[in-house]
């Protein structure tokens, strides 16, 4: 698993240095390989059998990759929607993987998950004048991402953190792509969140997976 993340450590590098400098070219090709890299990396650091929750996220990480891919071949609202459908895929993978472990998350604790619940009702609002015809897809988005990342926290510190930046990286798409914020170097912030969220989630999945094996042993 160390030298797949190695590698995915070096093609993000050069993702993210091919976005601060505009070479669309590289930062297109990168960005469509980091998917399939982090998924070779929870691929060596899982055996086989591989249970249930390893399954689900692997097909999370595949809408993640069409997630990344489709806006290479689709411009305007198609792209968007494409790219909205994939990530909403991948984040309903998500959920259903960790949702055997709600009942240590924050799903359950109604005033602790009330934070995420407010930054998700903030970024539809502030974006809900650029988005006019998509919002209702921005909603249902913004519901189903909240929800995976509530869920998330059930795996752990370290997932819990993944659920929460993933946030952040979505937050930081919907905001720019609505006219409501954008950051200097907005897609270096967007894309270095996403990446740092997919890793953390796999690695929270990989240390969930070592836990349940040795206690079916």
């Amino acid at each position: 698993m160390r030298a797949a993340l190695t590698v995915l450590a070096v093609i993000g590098a050069v993702h993210l240095s091919a976005q601060l400098i505009g070479c669309a070219v590289v930062a297109d090709i990168t960005q469509v390989l980091l998917m399939p890299l982090l998924a070779s990396a929870l691929w060596a650091g899982t055996g086989p059998p591989r249970g249930r929750l390893v399954r689900l996220t692997f097909l999370g990480l595949g809408c993640s990759w069409l997630g990344d891919t489709i806006p290479r071949f689709l411009d305007g609202d198609p792209g968007f929607l494409g790219m909205l459908g994939s990530f909403w895929g991948a984040q309903l993978f998500y959920s259903i993987a960790f949702w055997p472990r709600r009942h240590r998350s924050l799903l359950v604790r109604p005033l602790a998950a009330l934070p995420y619940l407010l930054v998700a009702v903030t970024v539809v609002a502030l974006s809900a004048p650029g988005a006019r015809v998509l919002l209702p897809a921005v909603m249902v988005y913004a519901a189903v991402l909240c929800v995976m990342a509530l869920l998330a926290t059930g795996m752990g510190t370290l997932g819990g953190i993944g659920g929460a930046v993933f946030v952040v990286s979505d937050s930081l798409i919907a905001l720019d792509a609505f006219g409501a914020l954008s950051l200097p170097a907005h897609s270096v912030w967007v894309m270095a969140t996403y990446l740092a969220a997919q890793v953390m989630l796999v690695l929270a999945v990989r240390e969930q997976d070592r836990v349940e094996d040795g206690e079916s042993q």
